[in-house]
Protein backbone atom coordinates (compact mmCIF):
# COMPACT_ATOMS: atom_id res chain seq x y z
CA UNK A 1 0.00 0.00 0.00
CA UNK A 2 1.00 3.38 -0.95
CA UNK A 3 2.11 5.53 1.96
CA UNK A 4 0.20 8.74 2.27
CA UNK A 5 1.57 12.45 2.02
CA UNK A 6 1.12 14.18 4.94
CA UNK A 7 0.15 17.66 4.80
CA UNK A 8 0.92 20.40 7.47
CA UNK A 9 -1.12 23.72 7.16
CA UNK A 10 0.52 26.40 9.62
CA UNK A 11 -1.90 29.08 10.10
CA UNK A 12 -1.15 32.96 10.60
CA UNK A 13 -1.68 34.53 14.25
CA UNK A 14 1.45 37.14 14.51
CA UNK A 15 2.95 36.12 17.89
CA UNK A 16 1.01 33.23 18.27
CA UNK A 17 3.11 31.66 15.77
CA UNK A 18 5.51 30.55 17.97
CA UNK A 19 3.17 27.85 18.56
CA UNK A 20 3.81 25.91 15.31
CA UNK A 21 7.17 25.09 16.70
CA UNK A 22 5.43 23.07 19.76
CA UNK A 23 3.76 21.12 17.19
CA UNK A 24 5.87 20.54 14.50
CA UNK A 25 8.34 18.83 18.14
CA UNK A 26 5.18 17.42 19.25
CA UNK A 27 4.13 15.66 16.32
CA UNK A 28 7.68 14.34 15.43
CA UNK A 29 7.37 12.62 19.10
CA UNK A 30 4.15 10.89 17.81
CA UNK A 31 5.80 9.58 15.05
CA UNK A 32 4.26 12.39 12.34
CA UNK A 33 6.73 13.57 10.08
CA UNK A 34 4.94 16.15 7.10
CA UNK A 35 5.84 15.50 3.76
CA UNK A 36 4.34 18.66 2.70
CA UNK A 37 4.17 22.01 4.81
CA UNK A 38 2.43 25.24 3.44
CA UNK A 39 2.44 28.29 5.84
CA UNK A 40 0.60 31.56 5.86
CA UNK A 41 2.15 34.58 7.42
CA UNK A 42 4.18 33.38 10.90
CA UNK A 43 3.00 29.98 9.84
CA UNK A 44 5.08 30.80 6.37
CA UNK A 45 7.78 31.78 8.74
CA UNK A 46 8.03 29.07 10.97
CA UNK A 47 7.27 26.23 7.77
CA UNK A 48 10.12 27.89 5.93
CA UNK A 49 12.59 26.81 9.11
CA UNK A 50 11.82 23.51 8.96
CA UNK A 51 11.55 22.64 5.62
CA UNK A 52 15.09 24.15 5.15
CA UNK A 53 16.16 22.38 8.69
CA UNK A 54 16.64 24.80 10.55
CA UNK A 55 13.80 24.94 13.10
CA UNK A 56 16.32 24.74 16.19
CA UNK A 57 17.97 27.46 15.30
CA UNK A 58 14.93 29.59 15.48
CA UNK A 59 13.96 27.54 18.44
CA UNK A 60 16.74 28.38 20.43
CA UNK A 61 16.43 32.20 18.99
CA UNK A 62 12.58 33.10 20.27
CA UNK A 63 12.67 30.97 23.42
CA UNK A 64 15.61 33.75 24.33
CA UNK A 65 13.50 37.28 22.86
CA UNK A 66 12.97 39.75 25.58
CA UNK A 67 11.35 42.62 24.97
CA UNK A 68 13.59 44.93 24.37
CA UNK A 69 15.02 43.00 22.04
CA UNK A 70 11.38 42.41 19.94
CA UNK A 71 11.46 47.11 20.16
CA UNK A 72 15.35 46.70 18.51
CA UNK A 73 13.84 44.73 15.88
CA UNK A 74 10.86 46.90 14.93
CA UNK A 75 12.60 49.40 12.26
CA UNK A 76 9.40 52.11 12.23
CA UNK A 77 8.77 53.94 8.61
CA UNK A 78 5.28 55.21 8.24
CA UNK A 79 5.66 53.97 4.65
CA UNK A 80 2.65 51.75 3.92
CA UNK A 81 2.90 50.44 7.49
CA UNK A 82 4.42 51.03 10.78
CA UNK A 83 7.06 48.57 10.52
CA UNK A 84 9.30 48.66 7.35
CA UNK A 85 10.50 44.79 8.21
CA UNK A 86 13.86 44.97 7.40
CA UNK A 87 15.65 44.43 11.07
CA UNK A 88 13.26 41.80 11.22
CA UNK A 89 13.68 39.91 8.26
CA UNK A 90 17.38 40.29 8.55
CA UNK A 91 17.01 38.21 11.62
CA UNK A 92 15.41 35.59 10.61
CA UNK A 93 17.44 35.32 7.50
CA UNK A 94 20.21 34.73 10.05
CA UNK A 95 18.70 31.74 11.87
CA UNK A 96 16.91 30.57 8.46
CA UNK A 97 19.25 30.81 5.71
CA UNK A 98 17.86 32.38 2.51
CA UNK A 99 17.54 29.41 -0.23
CA UNK A 100 15.42 28.73 -3.33
CA UNK A 101 11.48 27.59 -2.61
CA UNK A 102 12.36 24.77 -5.37
CA UNK A 103 15.48 23.98 -3.61
CA UNK A 104 14.64 23.12 -0.04
CA UNK A 105 14.60 19.51 1.51
CA UNK A 106 10.27 19.09 1.50
CA UNK A 107 8.30 21.01 -0.77
CA UNK A 108 7.17 24.14 0.81
CA UNK A 109 4.64 26.78 -0.05
CA UNK A 110 3.81 30.21 1.41
CA UNK A 111 0.22 31.93 0.76
CA UNK A 112 0.46 36.09 0.42
CA UNK A 113 -2.41 38.39 -1.50
CA UNK A 114 -2.01 40.38 -4.15
CA UNK A 115 -2.96 43.89 -2.63
CA UNK A 116 -4.04 45.40 -6.09
CA UNK A 117 -6.79 42.38 -7.10
CA UNK A 118 -7.13 41.17 -3.93
CA UNK A 119 -6.39 37.58 -5.48
CA UNK A 120 -4.67 34.86 -3.07
CA UNK A 121 -1.30 33.79 -4.69
CA UNK A 122 0.65 30.46 -3.80
CA UNK A 123 4.72 31.38 -3.22
CA UNK A 124 5.99 28.05 -4.39
CA UNK A 125 9.33 29.08 -5.91
CA UNK A 126 11.89 31.78 -5.99
CA UNK A 127 13.91 33.56 -2.91
CA UNK A 128 12.62 31.58 0.34
CA UNK A 129 12.82 34.95 2.47
CA UNK A 130 11.34 36.94 -0.15
CA UNK A 131 8.12 34.93 -0.02
CA UNK A 132 8.22 34.60 4.26
CA UNK A 133 8.06 38.87 3.83
CA UNK A 134 5.47 39.07 1.38
CA UNK A 135 3.41 36.34 3.37
CA UNK A 136 3.91 37.52 6.98
CA UNK A 137 2.98 41.82 6.11
CA UNK A 138 0.06 42.40 7.78
CA UNK A 139 -2.21 45.51 6.46
CA UNK A 140 -1.42 48.58 8.86
CA UNK A 141 1.65 46.82 10.48
CA UNK A 142 4.03 45.76 8.19
CA UNK A 143 4.85 47.62 5.08
CA UNK A 144 3.80 45.65 1.45
CA UNK A 145 6.30 43.54 -0.58
CA UNK A 146 6.45 43.91 -4.36
CA UNK A 147 7.02 41.03 -5.92
CA UNK A 148 7.27 40.48 -9.79
CA UNK A 149 5.30 43.67 -10.11
CA UNK A 150 2.56 42.67 -7.50
CA UNK A 151 2.04 44.58 -4.11
CA UNK A 152 1.95 42.00 -1.99
CA UNK A 153 0.72 41.51 1.88
CA UNK A 154 -0.71 39.37 4.19
CA UNK A 155 -1.75 36.12 3.03
CA UNK A 156 -4.23 36.04 6.25
CA UNK A 157 -6.73 37.94 4.40
CA UNK A 158 -7.78 35.62 1.49
CA UNK A 159 -6.71 31.97 3.61
CA UNK A 160 -5.39 32.28 7.26
CA UNK A 161 -4.80 28.23 7.78
CA UNK A 162 -3.93 27.12 3.50
CA UNK A 163 -5.47 23.26 3.95
CA UNK A 164 -6.30 24.22 -0.07
CA UNK A 165 -2.94 24.52 -1.01
CA UNK A 166 -1.91 21.41 0.76
CA UNK A 167 -4.28 20.05 -1.22
CA UNK A 168 -3.00 21.46 -4.22
CA UNK A 169 0.63 20.51 -3.55
CA UNK A 170 -0.28 16.75 -2.95
CA UNK A 171 -1.25 16.12 0.69
CA UNK A 172 -3.46 13.32 0.92
CA UNK A 173 -4.28 13.94 4.84
CA UNK A 174 -3.74 17.60 6.43
CA UNK A 175 -2.84 18.19 9.80
CA UNK A 176 -4.37 22.08 10.17
CA UNK A 177 -3.04 24.65 12.71
CA UNK A 178 -5.33 27.47 13.58
CA UNK A 179 -3.73 29.93 15.71
CA UNK A 180 -7.40 32.19 15.29
CA UNK A 181 -9.97 29.70 17.21
CA UNK A 182 -10.35 32.09 20.35
CA UNK A 183 -9.43 35.48 19.23
CA UNK A 184 -12.14 37.52 19.03
CA UNK A 185 -12.67 40.31 21.64
CA UNK A 186 -9.47 39.34 23.03
CA UNK A 187 -8.04 43.06 23.04
CA UNK A 188 -11.36 43.93 24.66
CA UNK A 189 -11.18 41.57 27.85
CA UNK A 190 -9.71 42.06 31.07
CA UNK A 191 -6.60 40.74 32.05
CA UNK A 192 -4.34 39.55 34.71
CA UNK A 193 -3.72 42.57 36.75
CA UNK A 194 -0.06 42.08 37.45
CA UNK A 195 0.42 41.21 33.63
CA UNK A 196 -1.31 44.47 32.70
CA UNK A 197 0.90 46.41 35.23
CA UNK A 198 3.99 45.01 33.54
CA UNK A 199 2.88 45.41 29.71
CA UNK A 200 1.90 49.22 30.77
CA UNK A 201 5.28 49.77 31.49
CA UNK A 202 6.58 48.20 29.13
CA UNK A 203 4.64 50.50 26.33
CA UNK A 204 5.70 53.40 28.59
CA UNK A 205 9.09 52.64 27.65
CA UNK A 206 8.10 51.95 23.65
CA UNK A 207 6.17 55.24 23.74
CA UNK A 208 9.86 56.96 24.55
CA UNK A 209 11.61 54.49 22.16
CA UNK A 210 9.14 56.00 19.14
CA UNK A 211 9.57 59.31 20.65
CA UNK A 212 13.22 59.61 19.93
CA UNK A 213 13.11 58.09 16.46
CA UNK A 214 9.99 59.08 15.35
CA UNK A 215 7.51 62.31 14.57
CA UNK A 216 5.56 63.69 17.20
CA UNK A 217 2.14 62.76 15.57
CA UNK A 218 3.00 58.60 16.02
CA UNK A 219 4.48 59.50 19.76
CA UNK A 220 0.86 61.29 20.88
CA UNK A 221 -1.15 58.54 19.01
CA UNK A 222 0.70 55.87 21.27
CA UNK A 223 0.32 58.14 24.41
CA UNK A 224 -3.13 58.61 23.86
CA UNK A 225 -3.55 54.28 23.12
CA UNK A 226 -1.66 53.92 26.53
CA UNK A 227 -3.55 56.12 28.19
CA UNK A 228 -7.13 54.83 26.85
CA UNK A 229 -5.75 51.20 27.97
CA UNK A 230 -5.58 52.54 31.56
CA UNK A 231 -8.99 53.79 31.55
CA UNK A 232 -11.41 50.89 31.49
CA UNK A 233 -14.09 53.07 30.51
CA UNK A 234 -12.61 54.54 27.37
CA UNK A 235 -13.03 54.35 24.18
CA UNK A 236 -11.11 51.61 22.53
CA UNK A 237 -7.57 52.79 21.17
CA UNK A 238 -6.31 52.93 17.95
CA UNK A 239 -4.07 49.59 18.16
CA UNK A 240 -7.11 47.93 20.46
CA UNK A 241 -9.48 48.60 17.24
CA UNK A 242 -6.96 47.60 14.49
CA UNK A 243 -5.45 43.91 16.76
CA UNK A 244 -9.55 42.98 17.30
CA UNK A 245 -11.02 43.79 14.09
CA UNK A 246 -7.82 42.10 12.62
CA UNK A 247 -9.36 38.93 14.89
CA UNK A 248 -12.77 39.27 13.69
CA UNK A 249 -11.77 39.42 10.04
CA UNK A 250 -9.47 36.33 9.91
CA UNK A 251 -11.39 34.15 12.40
CA UNK A 252 -14.90 34.69 9.89
CA UNK A 253 -12.23 33.90 6.77
CA UNK A 254 -10.65 30.62 8.29
CA UNK A 255 -14.19 29.26 9.76
CA UNK A 256 -15.33 30.09 5.86
CA UNK A 257 -12.31 28.96 4.27
CA UNK A 258 -12.45 25.68 6.51
CA UNK A 259 -16.19 24.85 6.40
CA UNK A 260 -16.04 24.25 2.27
CA UNK A 261 -12.69 22.36 2.33
CA UNK A 262 -11.82 20.67 6.20
CA UNK A 263 -8.55 19.35 7.33
CA UNK A 264 -8.31 15.70 8.73
CA UNK A 265 -7.05 16.74 11.51
CA UNK A 266 -7.36 20.45 13.13
CA UNK A 267 -4.70 21.72 15.80
CA UNK A 268 -6.58 25.03 18.01
CA UNK A 269 -3.60 26.18 20.37
CA UNK A 270 -5.24 28.07 22.91
CA UNK A 271 -3.23 31.58 23.08
CA UNK A 272 -5.98 34.35 23.22
CA UNK A 273 -3.98 36.39 25.85
CA UNK A 274 -1.43 36.52 23.37
CA UNK A 275 -0.98 40.23 21.82
CA UNK A 276 -0.25 40.61 18.06
CA UNK A 277 3.68 41.57 18.73
CA UNK A 278 4.31 39.79 21.92
CA UNK A 279 7.34 37.65 20.32
CA UNK A 280 9.00 37.49 23.81
CA UNK A 281 6.50 34.78 24.99
CA UNK A 282 7.53 31.95 22.53
CA UNK A 283 8.13 30.09 25.42
CA UNK A 284 4.10 29.79 26.70
CA UNK A 285 2.99 30.06 22.82
CA UNK A 286 5.54 26.62 22.39
CA UNK A 287 4.03 24.98 25.64
CA UNK A 288 0.63 25.12 24.52
CA UNK A 289 1.35 24.20 20.94
CA UNK A 290 2.81 21.44 22.34
CA UNK A 291 -0.34 20.65 24.40
CA UNK A 292 -3.00 21.27 21.55
CA UNK A 293 -0.94 17.90 19.78
CA UNK A 294 -1.30 16.25 23.21
CA UNK A 295 -5.01 16.97 22.95
CA UNK A 296 -5.61 15.64 19.67
CA UNK A 297 -3.54 12.53 20.12
CA UNK A 298 -6.55 10.07 19.31
CA UNK A 299 -7.37 12.04 15.94
CA UNK A 300 -3.85 11.76 14.72
CA UNK A 301 -3.50 8.11 15.26
CA UNK A 302 -4.19 7.77 11.61
CA UNK A 303 -1.37 10.26 10.90
CA UNK A 304 1.77 8.35 12.33
CA UNK A 305 4.08 6.70 9.81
Amino acid sequence: MEKLRIGLALGSGSARGWAHIGVIKALEEQGIKPDIVAGCSVGALVGAAYCGGNLDGLEQWVRDLSFWDVVKLLDVRMAGGLIEGGSLMGSFEDKIRDANIEDLPLPFAAVASDLGSGREIWLQKGALMAAVRASIALPGLFSPVELEGRWLVDGGLTNPVPVSLCRAMGADVIIAVNLNSDIVGRHLRSRNGTRSAIRSEQRDLFRQLMKRVNSGLLESLLAHWSQEKRDRKAVPGMFEVMASSINIMQDRITKSRMAGDPPDVLLSPRLAQLGLLEFDRAEEAIDEGQESVQRMEKSLAACRT
